[in-house]
């Protein structure tokens, strides 16, 4: 099975953004901070929306675009957690049959990755100090067992990834693209 980093840059050409634009063409011009999303009924999945939310504008300054891949199979849904979280407008990507997800490697989480102790404590603290709420699952939300990812692509090119080893993972985003990016 190949990699993303094997795969020639024809992969990203076929996966269109909500702009109209196709991955490819977006991260061929300027680098591209892709974000898969767990569910939108997951307390990490709105923490990381408001991580991301907070780091746009330094993101933007870095000439970082910014692409959200969600779960969800009601792009209205995904929209008003964007817009929530004042992430809007941002570019995102549909993908509720986790096509894309499976084609950069990202699977099911398992028992451990998804529901051990320090998801429980990581949980509380995203849900209840952090108030965004405690998990709940809906067809409409996405695949409740998907596991998240984070990539950095330019022209062609996977520069740097974060591949979750639990849900509860809290990446350093703006880590993640300044080790690629100046």
């Amino acid at each position: 099975m190949n990699t993303p980093e094997q795969k020639e840059t024809s992969f990203w050409e076929n996966i269109p953004t909500s702009t109209g634009e196709s991955l490819s063409e977006v991260a061929e011009k300027q680098p591209v901070l892709l974000v898969f999303l767990r569910h939108f009924g997951c307390s990490f999945c709105r923490e990381a929306i408001s991580d991301i939310s907070k780091l746009k504008k330094r993101l933007e300054q870095k000439n970082v675009r910014i692409v959200l891949v969600h779960l969800s199979n009601d792009t209205k849904i995904a929209e008003q957690f964007f817009k929530k979280y004042k992430l809007w407008p941002v570019t995102y990507i549909d993908d509720p049959e986790r096509n894309i997800y499976a084609a950069f490697g990202l699977g099911r989480g398992t028992p451990q990755q998804l529901f051990g102790l320090m998801n429980w404590i990581r949980g509380f603290q995203a849900g209840v100090i952090e108030g965004h709420g405690f998990a709940y699952q809906g067809e409409e939300m996405g695949d409740g067992f998907q596991m998240p990812g984070i990539f950095v692509l330019h022209q062609g090119k996977i520069i740097n990834s974060f591949i979750h080893q639990s849900a509860w993972d809290r990446p350093d985003y703006e880590q993640i693209v300044s080790y690629c990016i100046p």
